[in-house]
């Protein structure tokens, strides 16, 4: 099994662009997974990705950066 790797709650809240406050909510709340280590909450980054996987609105379409360059004509 690999080893996750874990981050703070304020690592979280700025990768995100939120406040602490927002991220100790979605704790809380049970929508985010974290792991209290004594020193404050801990999040997996596995954990993290599947609170942002069941957040998102749809799906990413593939190759969506290449499809928007053609469009306005770059290559």
């Amino acid at each position: 099994m690999p080893q996750d790797q874990y981050q703070t709650v304020r690592e979280v809240a700025e990768r995100l662009k939120v406040a602490e406050a927002t991220v100790r909510h979605w704790i809380r709340e049970g929508q985010l997974r974290a792991i209290d280590i004594g020193k404050g909450w801990r999040i997996a980054d596995a954990d993290l990705e599947v609170f942002l996987r069941q957040h998102q609105t749809a799906p990413r379409l593939p190759d969506a950066d290449s499809t928007d360059a053609d469009a306005e004509g770059g290559t």
